[in-house]
C-alpha cells in the first residue's frame, strides 16, 4: 500500500469501502471491493524541463498570462535561442542556419503591421510610466484598454503617442480612484500638463467615459507620508473631510488641495510643527490654496 492515501468519499459501487488514491499511477479505487473510480489524474506539479528561452526559466505549466498592455496580448510564440532539438542534441550546421532564418522572420512578423508598431511604442512608454508612478496592474490594464479604444476610433492619428498614452493612464487613475494628479503624470512622462489635459478631454468626449469624483480622503495618506505626519493626524484629517462632505462644502474643490487643508487643520489641532509651506510642498499645491481651503473649513466646521 506504499504511495496510497485515503480520500474523502465512499465507493460508488459497494458504498462500504473508502476511495483510495495510488500515488504512483494516479488511480482512485475502492479499498474494499477494488472498483477503479478513475484511472488517470493530471499532475499539478511543474514540468521536468523548461520551455522558456533559457534552461534557467520557470518550469510552471502555465505561461505568461494574457494582457492588454502587450502589443500581441501575450499570445505570440517565440523561437528560443537554444540550438538543440527535442532530445537535447545540438543541431547540425545546415539546420542551425535554417532555424536562425526562421527565428529572424518570426521576430519580424510580430510587428509587421503599423498597428503593432504603434502598440509596441505606446505600451513600452506605459511600462515606464507604471514604474515611475507606482500604479497597480489594474490601472495599467485599464490604460491599455482605453488606448486600444482610442486607436480603433482613429484618435491617435496626428497626435503624440506619448501624450495620448499618458492621458489614457491619467484617465485610468481617475476611473479606478487612484490618487495621481495631472502634474504627477506630466512630470513622469516629461510632457506638458496642458498637452495631457487636451488629450484627456478628447478621450472623455470621444469615448464617452464617465469619471467618478475623486475622494479627497484617498489623498490624505499620500500627503501625510511625504510630510511625515502621525497616524492620529491622518485620522483627524479624514474625519474633517467626512464632516465637510456631509456639510457639502467640498463640492467643486480640488481634492488634493482640500486634503492638504484638512491635514493642516489636523496639524494645528494636534500641535504638530508643520507650516503651510510644508504641507503645500507635500501635496503639490500652493500655499494660497491651503489658506483658502483652511478658511472655508474653519468657518464651516467651527474649528
Amino acid at each position: 500500500m506504499a504511495g496510497r492515501r485515503s480520500a474523502k468519499g465512499r465507493c460508488p459501487r459497494c458504498a462500504k469501502g473508502a476511495v483510495l488514491t495510488d500515488g504512483g499511477t494516479g488511480e482512485r479505487f475502492c479499498g474494499a471491493c477494488g472498483y477503479v473510480v478513475t484511472d488517470k489524474a493530471e499532475e499539478p506539479g511543474p514540468e521536468w524541463r523548461s520551455f522558456s528561452k533559457d534552461d534557467r526559466g520557470s518550469r510552471s505549466r502555465a505561461g505568461v498570462p494574457t494582457s492588454l498592455a502587450m502589443h500581441d496580448m501575450g499570445l505570440a510564440t517565440v523561437i528560443g535561442p537554444a540550438d538543440r532539438d527535442a532530445t537535447g542534441k545540438p543541431l547540425s550546421a545546415s539546420m542551425k542556419s535554417t532555424i536562425d532564418r526562421l527565428r529572424t522572420w518570426d521576430s519580424r512578423s510580430q510587428v509587421h503591421e503599423p498597428v503593432d508598431r504603434n502598440f509596441r511604442q505606446a505600451f513600452g512608454e506605459l511600462d515606464r510610466l507604471k514604474d515611475k508612478l507606482a500604479v497597480g496592474d489594474a490601472v495599467v490594464e485599464k490604460s491599455a484598454y482605453i488606448y486600444r479604444k482610442a486607436l480603433e476610433k482613429g484618435l491617435v492619428r496626428g497626435r503624440s503617442i506619448s501624450a495620448l498614452i499618458a492621458s489614457a493612464l491619467y484617465a485610468a487613475c481617475r476611473n479606478t480612484e487612484t490618487p495621481r494628479t495631472l502634474k504627477d503624470v506630466g512630470s513622469a512622462s516629461n510632457i506638458k500638463r496642458k498637452d495631457i489635459a487636451r488629450c484627456y478631454r478628447l478621450l472623455i468626449r470621444e469615448l464617452d467615459l464617465n469619471m467618478p469624483v475623486v475622494d479627497p480622503v484617498k489623498c490624505v495618506s499620500r500627503i501625510a507620508s511625504k510630510a511625515d505626519l502621525t497616524e492620529r493626524t491622518k485620522r483627524d484629517a479624514a474625519r474633517i473631510l467626512r464632516t465637510a462632505e456631509r456639510s457639502r462644502i467640498s463640492a467643486g474643490k480640488d481634492p488634493m488641495g482640500l486634503a492638504a487643508a484638512a491635514l493642516y487643520v489636523a496639524c494645528v489641532n494636534n500641535n504638530e510643527g508643520r507650516t503651510q509651506r510644508d504641507v503645500a510642498e507635500a501635496a503639490g499645491v500652493t500655499e494660497v490654496t491651503i489658506r483658502n481651503r483652511y478658511k472655508g473649513l474653519k468657518t464651516a466646521l467651527n474649528v
